[in-house]
């Protein structure tokens, strides 16, 4: 199963540039009021609209700790704190802010998972 979370944005040019300048994402497909983009298996879709859609909050999945630190040392001016480890979901993460509020989380796994 493959699928695409879609926002509402007011701001897509500067939304998008934070997305691919400063996390990494790539540009997927471009349409008429849209921007999809494709970090790793995950596709996000930025969407001139009204409102900005906030809600929620959008995980990036790194592969090591160092990986965090790295994308924490480029967003320390939109985190929350530094990166930490959440004992309870064993994850080493921080958050920040894109340029219209969501909430986005960087995070790593401290253990091999099994997926279900």
């Amino acid at each position: 199963m493959s699928g695409i979370v879609f926002f509402g944005t007011r701001s897509r040019e500067s939304v998008v540039e934070f997305y691919v300048e400063r996390v990494g994402a790539d540009h997927w497909l471009e349409q008429p009021d849209c921007t999809i983009l494709r970090y790793d298996n995950q596709l996000l879709g930025f969407c001139d609209r009204d409102r900005a859609e906030t809600d929620g909050t959008i995980t990036v999945v790194f592969d090591s700790a160092a990986t965090v630190d790295d994308a924490y040392e480029r967003l320390s001016d939109v985190a929350h704190d530094e990166p930490v480890e959440n004992e309870r979901y064993r994850i080493y993460q921080f958050f920040a802010d894109d340029p219209e509020g969501r909430t986005v989380e960087f995070q790593t796994f401290l253990h091999e998972t099994e997926p279900i």
